[in-house]
């Protein structure tokens, strides 16, 4: 497939989503009971669906987790000193909320549906091994840090109870143990879930543009500005140069972990923010910049891969 051809489908789905909220007859109401049929019952068939089919020996590579968790561990750290030696911020919990600005990827919004439609399905276990880990990581490291900076630990235990009984990290964590004991399901339930995992990908993204019409570009532009320089450029660079040239990769590897640290800001990070009480404008303003750029840098991205 084209780039173009990758792109395009994507972008009408997020774009409609999008116009039929800001110019529209949807409301947030109406677009929070499409997200929860979306992030509850049909993205988790697909995942599910997806892992119990998966072939673990291929997915579970661990030069494939080094290429991805390596830069980004890094990234995070580089973000998280960027702000505390800025001018005027000094120690505090926004240091780690920067860090996680500039190193978390929207992976099932749009990285997923952008590698379906450049790989295809068949990668699809690859993808869920990676993915697995990424937010229990990256928002533990968030809030273990913002304790250490005077934010209450509290936060910290109800992430990370949500984590576990997430739908998403439920339904990779069943497909996978089902997969791995080679339990057989019926047929018929198969089915159903097959059918119920059908729009999964087309309401993620229509619920990703339609989000964006909540959020706005703020007064502090230049720090979104920052973080999502580094999100975009530096952190699918650093991941290229891992896989390439340290781990050697194939490319179809390669290009999954690539892609998927090429993915804008996820709008989970926003919740993070408001959950420490440190950069809410600045994660917000992110989400939405990175979002419309990464249109560009993917397009980039996905040219040099394929």
């Amino acid at each position: 497939m084209s780039t173009l051809s990758i792109i395009v489908p994507l972008l009408f789905m997020a774009s409609l989503g999008y116009f039929v909220t800001a110019k529209g007859p949807f409301r947030k109401e109406h677009i929070g009971g499409i997200s929860l049929f979306t992030f509850y019952l049909s993205i988790p068939a697909f995942l599910f669906c997806n892992m119990y089919n998966a072939d673990l020996v291929k997915s579970f590579a661990l030069e494939s987790l080094l290429a991805f968790y390596l830069p980004v561990l890094a990234i995070f750290a580089i973000g998280s000193g960027l702000y505390y030696w800025s001018k005027d911020n000094g120690a505090s919990a926004r240091s780690p909320m920067f860090g996680l600005s500039c190193s978390y990827s929207n992976t099932i919004l749009v990285g997923l549906p952008l590698i379906v439609g450049a790989l295809g399905e068949g990668v699809m276990g690859n993808v869920f091994a990676i993915i697995t880990f990424h937010s229990a990581l990256l928002f533990a490291m968030t809030f273990l840090l913002s304790a250490r900076f005077g934010t209450t630990a509290h936060g910290l235990r109800n992430s990370l109870k949500g984590i576990v009984v997430n739908p998403i990290v439920l339904s990779i964590t069943l497909g996978l143990i089902l997969n791995l004991f080679n339990v057989p399901l019926n047929d018929e339930l198969f089915s159903a879930l097959s059918l119920l995992s059908q729009p999964a990908l087309a309401c993620a993204l229509f619920v990703l543009g339609a989000n964006l019409s909540f959020y706005k570009i703020t007064n502090d532009w230049h720090f979104a500005l920052v973080a999502t320089s580094i999100k975009l450029i530096l952190l699918p660079l650093c991941v290229y140069v891992t896989g390439h040239y340290l781990l050697d990769l194939a490319s179809t590897e390669l290009a999954i972990v690539v892609l998927l640290s090429a993915s804008p800001l996820g709008v989970n990070a926003y919740l993070i923010a408001m959950q420490v009480q440190a950069l809410q404008p600045v994660v917000a303003s992110t989400v939405v910049l990175s979002t419309l750029l990464s249109t560009l840098t993917m397009s980039i991205w996905l040219t040099i891969l394929l």
